[in-house]
């Protein structure tokens, strides 16, 4: 398909005047084209620049494509006629004031004024107003009722607040609302010293500490001398799949909680106590903080951890597999996860799911396999589809990701790895460049992409968390289910609060 957008790869440098700059009528038809024909969204976004503002797409079909034009001060939504914009649209409305005419639910992301003081095109007042006072949306009739779960949780969790509209036990609408923990991250990460920058990432959202993190180093490097060698590469790849398979056995043990299947879920629960404490042994934290650094890992591995982690998989293995089979093989499971808060593949296309939501919907885009980075263009990895969209979908996902996980790493620790740890030193930044980094996280789809002037600083960040798209999904699954399996759904989807609420 012929287009004015330009391509690119994923994790390389380019001068930013050689992003196209198109009138914005053009911008606007090439970018329904791109994505109308199938293309995806990976960042839509606007910045300052010069007193200007001005708009800025990537999209993926099988390679990225960039460009970029003048924003107005309103527009005709793009949103109307091909929703994966639907989201994006309401942030750039929300950052900078901009008005997408027409938008179908126009309604705030994150309840902060936007960045130019301009006045704000949602009406709020922001003395009074945060995170934003609303009307929710309303189903009418008489049986009709409300149900509000949230901001503040029992336990310990993030606020997030879910506004049901049932009809008895029914579910007819889910209204997610967030914001309540807006950080201002993508503001921050342009005003601190560079070598900040990598303990920032780590903090974006705690459980995808790798996925973070090793975007914002192959932003940096693309921008610097830095360059990872062989084992540093190896080794990142191993520490992002041992957090893949941290989480995914988590799920699996909350959702086994969640159906009262006990066995699995204590079971699970230590077994993720296993996999964190591998991570310990690797870089000295369960979470693997302090272990990704530009230009390669902070701690090498030697003969003694390389053997020790290849004994505790051994050992493990075949542990995770007795469970998994036991989960997916008990009648009373598989009747609660079957049928179960179930999204079309045609939804998930138009919400954008990416990660597990996405190819449990059928949908088998991966960015290791599609746009590898590391050592993934020397693994074979799977497509991991599954048909039907409902929790089991989600939940068999992540049961074949683990396994897959798990045999990916023992691949790479047949033979010795040897690498040249880094400190965290200085180092300067490309002038006027541009780059974009995407890596496959354990939810999906995990996206930076950074600008920098011609002084070497950075004029934008722009983070894109897995999340972004798919707690839209959770809503999507919730319609016509009863309300009773709210919980089940939502740990099948288990999105992150601090990943959205940047």
């Amino acid at each position: 398909m012929k287009t004015d957008f330009l391509k690119i790869s994923n994790g390389v440098a380019i001068r930013r005047e050689q992003i196209p700059h198109l009138a914005f009528d053009a911008f606007h038809r090439e970018a329904l084209n791109i994505v109308g024909n199938g293309g995806k969204v990976v960042h839509y976004f606007a910045y300052s620049d010069g007193g200007s503002v001005k708009l800025l797409a990537v999209l993926r079909t099988d390679t990225l494509l960039v460009a970029g034009s003048d924003a107005p001060e309103a527009y005709p939504s793009l949103t109307i006629q091909c929703e994966p914009f639907h989201m994006f649209e309401r942030e750039i409305a929300e950052q900078f004031g901009i008005r997408p005419e027409g938008h179908p639910w126009l309604k705030m992301v994150r309840y902060h004024p936007n960045w130019r003081n301009v006045p704000d095109v949602f009406g709020n007042n922001y003395d009074e107003d945060i995170p934003g006072n609303y009307d929710y949306y309303a189903v009418e009739g008489e049986e009709i009722h409300e149900v509000a779960v949230g901001p503040v949780h029992a336990g310990v969790i993030e606020p997030g607040h879910f506004r049901f509209n049932c009809i008895g036990e029914r579910v007819l609408n889910l209204e997610i609302q967030l914001g309540y923990q807006h950080r201002g991250i993508e503001t921050l990460l342009t005003q601190v010293d560079a070598k900040r920058l990598p303990v920032l990432a780590e903090s974006i959202a705690g459980d995808t500490t790798v996925g973070h993190s090793l975007c914002m180093a192959q932003a940096i490097e693309a921008f610097s001398s830095f360059r990872p060698d062989s084992g540093a590469r190896i080794i990142r790849t191993i520490a992002l799949e041992l957090e893949r398979i941290q989480n995914h056995v988590g799920d699996l043990g909350a959702l086994s909680g969640d159906v009262a299947f006990l066995p699995p879920a204590n079971y699970c629960g230590r077994m993720r106590g296993d996999f964190l404490n591998m991570a310990l042994l690797l870089c000295g934290n369960r979470f693997s903080k302090g272990f990704i650094r530009p230009g390669g890992v902070v701690f090498s591995m030697n003969d003694n951890i390389r053997n020790t982690l290849i004994e505790r998989i051994v050992e493990i293995k075949p542990q995770i597999k007795h469970v998994i089979d036991l989960l997916f093989s008990t009648s009373s499971v598989r009747s609660r996860f079957e049928d179960c808060g179930t999204v079309s593949k045609s939804d998930a296309e138009k919400l954008g799911l990416v990660g597990p939501a996405g190819r449990a919907c059928g949908i088998p885009y991966d960015v290791r396999r599609c746009f590898p980075t590391e050592y993934y263009s020397k693994l074979d990895i799977p497509e991991n589809s599954e048909p039907t969209g409902d929790v089991y979908a989600r939940a068999k996902v992540r049961a074949d990701e683990i396994m897959q996980s798990i045999d990916l790493i023992q691949s790479m620790m047949n033979d010795p790895v040897e690498t040249s740890f880094v400190g965290s030193g200085d180092f300067s930044l490309a002038a006027s460049s541009f780059v974009v980094t995407i890596n496959e996280a354990w939810r999906g789809e995990v996206s930076h992409c950074v600008l920098t002037d011609a002084e070497n600083h950075i004029l934008r960040y722009k983070i894109k968390d897995p999340s972004f798209h798919n707690w839209n999904g959770l809503s999507m699954s919730l319609r016509d289910t009863g309300i009773s399996d709210f919980p089940l759904n939502n740990k099948s989807y288990n999105l992150s609060y601090c990943g959205f609420d940047l």
